[in-house]
This record gives C-alpha cells, structure tokens and sequence, in this order.
C-alpha cells in the first residue's frame, strides 16, 4: 500500500493546474494517469481538431502561450506539447500508465485501487476530465445490424468511413465540425440538429473568445446563475479552430451540400425519425446568439472600447421550407451514423454515495465530501470551468480548502 497526503486522478489540464497548487502550498501529492499526459488530447480526438480557443487564451497557472501567433488554434499535437511541457516545468509527479478500479472511503483515509498496487491518502481530486466518455443515446441499440456506429473519440479522419453516407447526429461544436469534414471529403452527409447555439468565430474584428473573455463572460459565477444546472447543460458553441471561416453553422453546411433535419428522435423498424421542431430549435439558436452579441455591443459601449467597426447582423438560419422527418436505412442511402451526442465525466470506479439520481457527482463548486474534490467539469465555479484557462482558479481555490482540511484533520 502506498501513502501520500493528496492523490489527483488525472494529468490534463485540471490534474496539472491542481499540481502547481499544491507545490505552490508545500502540499505533497501524486497525480495517476491512465495513459501519458494529456491523454485524451493525445488518443481520442480526430486529427483536424483544434482548440477552440486562441493560442493567448490557453494560460495554465505560471504557464502561458509564448509563441509568434497568439491568435492561432492549438493542433492535438501542439495541445499535448503544451501539458506535456506544462508537466516538466512544474516537476509534476505523475505515475503513469496507472488506472484507477476502484475508490472507496476507509475511516479517515480514502483507499484507491489501480493496475499497478493500491494508494492510501486522507484527500483526493477527481481531475481525470468532463469528456471522459461519449453520451451514446439508447436509440442507437435500434440502428439496423448493417449500419457503422461510431463514437467521436474513436473518429480520426474521414479515410476511415466507409463509402456511403454519413448521418451526423448532434449540431454543436463537434457535430457541425465533422459534418463539414465529411462532406469536404465527398461523402453524402445528412445532420440531425436539436438544441444548438450558433455564434460567429469573429465578430467586429474580434474572435468571438475576446469579446467573452473581455466582457467578463467568461469569468461569471455559479452564484451569479438562476439555474446552474441548466446552465452546466448549455451545449458547446458552433465554433471551430479555424479563424479564417466566421461561421460553421446550419447555413454553411447547406451551402457546403449537407442536409440539415430535426433532431433524432426514434429509430423503429429500421427508420429514423426526426423532430418537427428544427424551425424552432434554429430561431432558438439565432435568438440567444443576437441576445449575446447586443450584449457585448452594451459592454463595449459601457466602457468605451476604441477601434471597433460598427455591429455587425447576420442573416438567420435558411432551412428547406418541410425538413425530411424520416430515413429508412433500408434505402441504403446512410451506411454510417457519427454521435456527436457530447460526453460526460467517467467515474465508474467511485464507489461513494456521492451521485444523484441521474448519476451525476454532486459537488458544491469542486467540493464533493470531507477531504474529496472534482475538477474540470463544467461551470464548477466559473463558466470558464472546463476551458484550459479556467483550470487555473479553480485548482487555487480548491487546493486552499484541501489545505485547510488536511490541517485540521492533523491537529
């Protein structure tokens, strides 16, 4: 059985951010990876992704972005090299390679089985990642024996889908992204779009992460949220790494030859079907973008930003007048369906009663019970909570009431 004071479960940004921390605060702790560092940047994202954040905004506690184009988009590559080099500069002690099987709470002490021997520690962080995971809807038991399934950590490139066409479901980041790859790449796509939010890359000469990280967007509170669940559920902006194209959005996809339908809401009898509500789901979508945007309007006129041309409007999303409401697969049309339905943390292994009905962690801003914490979620404090730029304040403000737990336990 090995001893230390902290262990963290998870050497991503959150893992590392929590390291400095605690180093900062003399506290001694490990961190177990699974994989290497940045292990999930590094295996199980497809290989065009980029960071949907400029270079300047992926700042990690004493670490920051010192390269000639700061308003670039980090590669997968260059993500890994940054935590990897993040990892060194701090003198991170990480046991790679190490899986967690099992955690449960002995007395005083929290008791963590791994591959390679057991720990003993009187705190832990849970660091190990909000996209753990793919969230596989039920529906997909339905599809027809001959249909490809594929979840998007295990989607690489369009070389790896098999002639036919393509059914992307889900319309947020990840969605429209890879809708738009397979169709660049000659592929018959078809998008099943529910709840969305387009926003443009760049707006009034400014990446649209400015203008929120600016504008103190960013940086809002759970206590300043009338719904924080809600909140926690908002799906990830239409954005991609790219700032030469100002949308990836419902429209641009139409342009680029994809069809856009409802949201998928049944498969039976080998046919899909889909939701009559996409008119309503899209006005939705322009609604909350314009409400955003007049809002960074209102913020820069409150403070006098200077050099700014002058707002900017966009035409709102164009859909077929009677969007297809059902596919037979049967036809053949489709032989490969891509769900990009988000992802959820993994914390299988947790054997506390720490979950709520729905399987979700309950925590009050990272702090789940006595001496146990979570890390990288989204909105755990801020809304920036699982960007790589909110790893930072976050990790301080927990590694302060670890601190204190572990000095009143010892006293």
């Amino acid at each position: 059985m090995n001893h230390v004071s902290t262990l963290v479960i998870g050497a991503g940004q959150a893992g590392l951010a929590m390291s400095h921390a605690l180093r900062e605060r003399s506290e001694p702790h490990v961190l177990l990876e699974r994989g290497d560092v940045a292990n999930s940047w590094r295996t199980e994202r497809w290989d065009s992704l980029r960071l949907l954040t400029p270079n300047w905004q992926n700042r990690l506690p004493g670490y920051q972005y010192t390269g000639t184009n700061s308003d670039g988009f980090m590669s997968m590559p260059e993500v890994t090299k940054l935590l990897t080099g993040y990892a060194s500069a701090i003198s991170a002690e990480i046991e790679t390679g190490t899986s967690v099987l099992s955690v449960t709470r002995q007395g005083d002490f929290y008791e963590v089985s791994t591959n390679r021997g057991d720990w003993r520690c009187r705190s832990l962080v849970l660091a190990n990642g909000a996209c753990a995971r793919p969230v596989i809807p039920a529906v997909a038991a339905a599809l027809p024996a001959g249909i490809c399934q594929i979840a998007p950590n295990h989607y690489k490139s369009p070389d790896q889908v098999s002639r036919g066409g393509v059914l992307v479901v889900g319309a947020s980041a990840t969605g429209v992204q890879l809708a738009a790859e397979l169709r660049v790449a000659g592929h018959d796509v078809m998008l099943a779009a529910g709840q969305h939010i387009r926003m443009p890359r760049h707006y009034r000469g400014r990446d649209i992460q400015w203008w929120m990280d600016r504008s103190g967007t960013l940086s809002t509170t759970v206590d300043e949220v009338d719904d924080i669940e809600r909140a926690r559920g908002v799906p990830s902006l239409q954005l991609a790494g790219d700032g030469t194209e100002q949308f990836v959005d419902l429209n641009r996809l139409q342009v680029l030859g994809v069809e856009i339908v409802g949201r998928l809401s049944d498969i039976r009898n080998g046919t899909a079907l889909f939701s009559g509500s996409l008119a309503n789901a899209a006005a939705l979508s322009d609604l909350k973008m314009n409400r955003a945007l007049a809002s960074f309007d209102a913020w820069a006129d409150s403070i006098g930003v200077e050099g700014l041309p002058s707002p900017e409007c966009f035409a709102q999303t164009e859909l077929p007048r009677s969007p297809r409401l059902a596919l037979d697969f049967a036809k053949g049309r489709i032989s490969t369906v891509i769900w990009a339905t988000g992802y959820a943390p993994d914390f299988g292994w947790l054997d506390l009663p720490v979950f709520d009905r729905k399987g979700r962690i309950v925590h009050d801003k990272g702090v789940v019970a006595p001496g146990l914490y979570v890390l990288g979620l989204p909105f755990l404090r801020t809304r920036k909570s699982s960007l790589i730029d909110g790893a930072g304040a976050d990790a301080h403000a927990l590694a302060d009431h670890l601190l204190r737990f572990v000095r009143d336990r010892a006293a």
